[in-house]
């Protein structure tokens, strides 16, 4: 592996535009989502016609406004200003509860009743009844399910990758790809530990970082991270920021990445030579960088490739999918992206694809760009996955052969 430029830049702080409607309106969506994803569930279940004895209807909605009050302040608690990770523990838990009783309270509780009412089934109380233990039978096998998936070591999902422009010499180039691990409240550092020896089982020749290591700084998760040291590579470990790393100290993460012998690629390539032929492997800070205010901080692809031979193909490490036009505009071969966890928790997913290009998988930019993007290794907040399981990714770079051969 030889190292190439380093672009150094000073980052500037954002923009005094003023918010437009869209952003002025999102600033009171902390206040009124809690309100709905406890007060739906509470009607759905509680009110719409069951008719339970006043002591089940109290309890029940006793709990709903328990979990109203209790969820934001655990909330503030555990992520603001005094960190305590049991309370984040409980606010993030409490958070992934009521999404999916909120989910599966809307869409079964419309569809079973009106299934129910369509085949006559029972009285209206008998029928309201029976969406109650339906939702909460289906919500409860979600959760235990969705807390499982989160906390298992990923599945390792392989595919293999043409490349039109590598050469000959670099077919067969193994790239282990883990992203959004999201260290945090929880302590993982066994499940880490795991993670790492199931990284080593998959002979790399480059194994990548995509960004999002954990929530909270370095020094604080230090331990969850620490096995990342572990990992083998027969060519290079590289790693880039993700926006979590822009709210806990980035630099931190940055120079702890160094010391467990990572190489961070802040808008800065290296070179992988095999065979006699060579491919670029380049890495830009994550694009909320810049707002950031650290001076240095921000994503720069020019900078990237400042030096790279623009006859060579491109491997592109940038934390969020949508950064692919960038990378389509400057002819880069191959992006891989994180951040999107493939929506973590169904039908999260629908919010995603507002700010992503894509979900997950591989996708064609362009005319040359190809994109992975990752459901991520780990999990944010809410300890559930819900039809979107965790991965790390072994990508088998595939020369051209025939026609597409030095295309």
């Amino acid at each position: 592996m030889t190292e190439t430029s380093d672009t150094r830049s000073a980052a500037g702080g954002p923009h005094g535009a003023p918010p437009g409607r869209l952003q002025r309106l999102m600033r009171f969506v902390p206040l009124i989502a809690p309100v709905l994803l406890w007060a739906v569930p509470c009607g759905v279940l509680l009110h719409t016609g069951q008719r339970w004895p006043l002591p089940v209807a109290a309890a029940g909605t006793a709990l709903s406004v328990l979990g109203l009050v209790g969820m934001p302040l655990a909330m503030v608690h555990g992520h603001g200003r005094r960190q305590r990770d049991r309370a984040a523990i409980v606010g993030d838990t409490l958070l992934g509860i009521s999404w999916v009783l909120f989910t599966w309270s809307v869409l079964l509780g419309v569809l079973l009743r009106l299934a129910l009412t369509v085949a006559d089934v029972g009285d209206g109380r008998d029928r309201a009844r029976l969406v109650t233990w339906a939702v909460l039978g289906v919500c409860a096998v979600l959760l235990a399910w969705g807390y499982a998936e989160a906390r298992r070591v990923p599945r390792v999902r392989r595919l293999d990758v043409t490349l039109p422009r590598l050469g000959a010499g670099l077919d067969g180039t193994r790239v282990v790809l883990i992203t959004d691990t999201h260290y945090g409240p929880l302590d993982r550092a066994r499940w880490s530990a795991r993670v790492c020896e199931t990284v080593n089982t998959l002979e790399a020749d480059l194994v990548c970082h995509t960004g999002d290591i954990a929530d909270g700084t370095a020094e604080r998760r230090r331990a969850q991270a620490a096995p990342l040291g572990t990992v083998r590579a027969t060519r290079a470990r590289v790693y880039v920021t993700g926006n979590h790393e822009y709210y806990s100290e980035a630099q931190g993460w940055v120079d702890l990445m160094g010391e467990l012998g990572w190489e961070p690629l802040r808008n800065r390539h290296v070179l992988l030579e095999r065979g006699g032929d060579t491919l670029v492997v380049a890495g830009v800070d994550d694009v909320t960088a810049e707002a950031s205010g650290l001076a240095g901080h921000r994503a720069h692809l020019d900078g990237a490739l400042d030096g790279a031979d623009p006859a060579l193909p491109v491997l592109l490490l940038a934390h969020q999918p949508k950064f692919v036009d960038r990378a389509a505009a400057h002819g880069v071969d191959l992006q891989l992206s994180g951040h999107t966890h493939g929506g973590q928790i169904w039908p999260f997913h629908h919010l995603v694809g507002i700010d992503q290009p894509v979900l997950a998988g591989l996708s064609r930019h362009g005319v040359r760009t190809l994109l992975y993007t990752s459901r991520g290794t780990g999990f944010w907040g809410p300890p559930f996955r819900v039809f979107a399981p965790s991965e790390i990714t072994l990508l088998v770079l595939r020369a051209p052969r025939g026609p597409e051969a030095g295309a």
